[in-house]
């Protein structure tokens, strides 16, 4: 006969956060990471805000090629659970394979994944914004892509977080800019989006 104690709802409550907790990336991990500075972040920011039209807690997801030009892009919401990593890195992955292979047999990644996080509140980092860093790094390594920058779009404008660049627009309410004024009039190359993207653009990025 085997004697044991079932583990208490407080126990395991306490073990979901830690786990959580352990989940997310602090600013100065990220900083840390040698994440790769975007060369042009309003001119990348303008555009996914142009294609995506994000609004809080839209999290837009884009693939750069090694000239920072959009190869691919993503939009969608937020599901209302707890702020976890591994959900958000799960969510991101399985949007990244809708709109682009993986790269997996590189020996070394030429593309990098951005990741565009519309959000209430303002400027600061927040538990939130390190599960999405976490789970952005992680579905990175699981696609074969390099992690770039995560970018907070809030009310206040929009900032590359761990390097304190960003401006005042576009914003979370701020109209949209002409996407012919983002990108000259025309993509280097037909473009994958996917979620928030309007209609028209997805057919001219259909292939």
């Amino acid at each position: 006969m085997t004697f044991g104690f079932a583990p208490s709802a407080a126990t395991s409550v306490s073990a979901d956060s830690a786990n959580r907790l352990a989940r997310m990336l602090e600013p100065a991990e990220w900083a840390a990471a040698g994440i790769p500075l975007l060369r042009s972040p309003r001119e990348v920011v303008s555009g996914l805000h142009a294609r995506h039209r994000p609004t809080p807690a839209t999290a837009v997801v884009a693939v750069l090629d090694h000239e920072e030009r959009l190869t691919a892009s993503a939009s969608f919401t937020r599901r209302s659970v707890a702020a976890d990593g591994w959900e958000f890195r799960n969510a991101l992955l399985a949007h990244l394979r809708r709109v682009i292979p993986h790269d997996l047999r590189r020996r070394t990644p030429v593309r990098t994944a951005v990741l565009l996080y519309c959000r209430e509140g303002d400027e600061r980092w927040t538990e939130e914004d390190g599960a999405w860093m976490w789970g952005l790094r992680d579905a990175c390594t699981l696609h074969g892509l390099r992690c770039g920058a995560y970018i907070t779009l809030t009310h206040g404008g929009w900032q590359v977080l761990g390097e304190g660049r960003g401006g005042r627009r576009p914003n979370s309410t701020s109209a949209p800019s002409s996407l012919a004024d983002t990108v000259g009039g025309q993509d280097p190359f037909p473009l994958r989006t996917g979620g928030g993207a309007t209609e028209a653009l997805r057919r001219t990025a259909a292939r």
